[in-house]
């Protein structure tokens, strides 16, 4: 099957520091191939992939330091060479959200768009009412809330390679906090959960430009006066395994609706248990009790925290390999694309070749939206 997966142009593929939906579509992207379809990857020059990639910009947005750039310009030049080279695909897949929408109305029925954020957000709902021929995929089923009238396809929770991370048998007793310094990631709460529970904390985190206020004025604040607190900053996958395998728990303690956090699966990867409040996606990632704990206070997230190495390590590693691998969310999507290819006029791809059979033994675990 020829499948075009077009990424964001802000972070490199996969990210070299913090980032998600670019790291998605990498793994998905590598997956593809090894199943054995033939993948274009639309993206910066500085991309790694196994994919055959069509560079669309020198390098990713967020850090190249040319003082000024046009995020806007960039991604319709890259729209441009996708439509320019339309015809040579069964599947164009993008992960752009709706800016592709006016200039693919004639190929609306051979993509599919994966939606990677917030739908709740003021005028969003009158894009998908304007252009309902596109088919959306949600990474969780919570994320569609704000939009249940969209032409919504399937939920493909997202997934990453299994050698990617490395398992971890036993922690090195610490709290871990990875991701973004922000309002709605709730740091703060974090720090008071390692507080009461007097356990380190350690903070691997980007601060953007526009937390810069809240990271000086609320959090730095707590993390400079508390000998518990280790401000670690952003780190790459290089350095996850480290960080996430020696924890006794990741704290997502988030007050937000998560579409769906990559970071939880990263830390079940190293067979790390994950604290999270229950928000937007965590109840679909988390089992409670198994792979983590979902709390609605912060007193039930610091008594959860306290009993984290209770959990079982290897079975919330074996857990992330049946639902959360790359090949699974690849699989995932294959099944998306052959409905999508079945349901278009004088279809040319022959199903045999778009569906990679599954063994009997995975077909539950590799459901959709498992």
């Amino acid at each position: 099957m020829k499948i075009a997966q077009v990424t964001p142009l802000y972070e490199a593929v996969p990210p070299k520091l913090y980032g998600g939906t670019e790291r998605v579509v990498a793994h998905l992207t590598d997956a593809l191939v090894d199943l054995g379809h033939d993948v274009t990857l639309f993206a910066s020059a500085d991309a790694q992939t196994r994919a055959r990639l069509v560079p669309v910009r020198d390098q990713a947005i967020r850090l190249d330091p040319a003082p000024l750039k046009s995020d806007l310009a960039a991604h319709m030049v890259m729209l441009s060479e996708v439509l320019a080279r339309a015809e040579d695909f069964d599947v164009i897949h993008f992960h752009t959200d709706m800016v592709q929408f006016p200039m693919f109305e004639r190929y609306a029925d051979r993509t599919l768009t994966t939606l990677h954020g917030r739908l709740d957000m003021k005028d969003i709902d009158g894009v998908y009412e304007l252009w309902p021929q596109f088919g959306l995929v949600s990474i969780s089923d919570d994320q569609r809330r704000p939009l249940p009238f969209a032409n919504w396809k399937a939920t493909v929770h997202h997934g990453m390679p299994s050698d990617l991370y490395a398992f971890s048998p036993k922690s090195s007793g610490y709290l871990a906090f990875l991701g973004r310094i922000s309002p709605e990631k709730r740091p703060d709460r974090a720090i008071k959960i390692a507080t009461a529970l007097n356990m380190p904390l350690k903070i691997a985190a980007k601060v953007d430009a526009a937390d810069k206020a809240y990271w000086e004025t609320s959090i730095k604040p707590m993390v400079d006066g508390n000998p518990l607190i280790e401000f670690v900053g952003e780190i790459g996958d290089h350095q996850k395994s480290a960080f996430l395998g020696g924890a006794e728990a990741l704290l997502f303690p988030i007050d937000w609706p998560e579409p769906f956090g990559l970071v939880m699966i990263e830390a079940m990867a190293c067979g790390t248990p994950v604290i999270s409040f229950k928000c937007g996606s965590t109840p679909e990632v988390i089992e409670d009790g198994e792979t983590g704990f979902l709390v609605d206070t912060l007193e039930q997230a610091i008594a959860a925290a306290g009993r984290a190495h209770l959990l079982d390590r290897e079975a919330i590693r074996t857990r992330f390999e049946l639902r959360f691998s790359a090949t699974a969310m690849a699989r995932r999507y294959l099944d998306v694309y052959a409905d999508l290819l079945a349901k278009r006029p004088f279809a040319e791809t022959p199903l045999d070749d778009v569906v990679t059979p599954l063994r009997p033994y995975e077909d539950k675990s590799f459901a959709i939206g498992a």
